[in-house]
């Protein structure tokens, strides 16, 4: 058997499919999970058991604005001194509903821990979250928290 004919075919066939067009990719199609899933509102999945979260809702907060909450630990000055977690939101103008996670070892014992938040539109400062006193480090719902006009 000659070799010749065999390395041409060979040849022609990678060629032939080298040539040929790439399949185009498909557009991705939303899942149901997806198409119903609310501005603002986060899937964190289940609580992992290393961690705690503080909850609650917060009222007052204006379609299409953006919130951000921070857990920080706070010095004898006012002064945030470290963050121990933080979230962005986008209001829908209803109550927004919020999930904190956090690492209860990251915790200082003794020092003072507040949750803060501000609310912005379109780059502006238009409300703040007066600061809520987290005492524990425990899994905890704040309730409703309400917005007030920033100064």
């Amino acid at each position: 058997m000659q070799l010749r004919p065999l390395v041409l075919l060979t040849l022609f066939s990678f060629l032939v499919a080298c040539s040929s067009e790439a399949p185009k990719p498909t557009t991705p199609q939303p899942t149901p999970a997806q198409e119903k899933k609310i501005p603002g509102i986060e899937d964190l999945g289940p609580l992992p058991a290393y961690q705690r979260e503080i909850s609650g809702n917060l009222t007052n907060v204006p379609a299409s604005a953006e919130v951000e909450l921070a857990l920080l630990v706070i010095d004898e000055r006012n002064r945030p001194q470290q963050l121990l977690a933080s979230s962005v939101l986008v209001g829908n103008g209803k109550p927004l509903a919020f999930r904190l996670r956090f690492n209860p070892e990251a915790f200082p014992a003794g020092a003072r821990v507040e949750l803060r938040g501000r609310a912005s539109q379109s780059g502006q400062l238009i409300l703040h979250l007066p600061p809520v006193r987290i005492t524990q480090a425990i899994t905890q719902t704040t309730g409703p928290l309400q917005l007030i006009k920033a100064p």
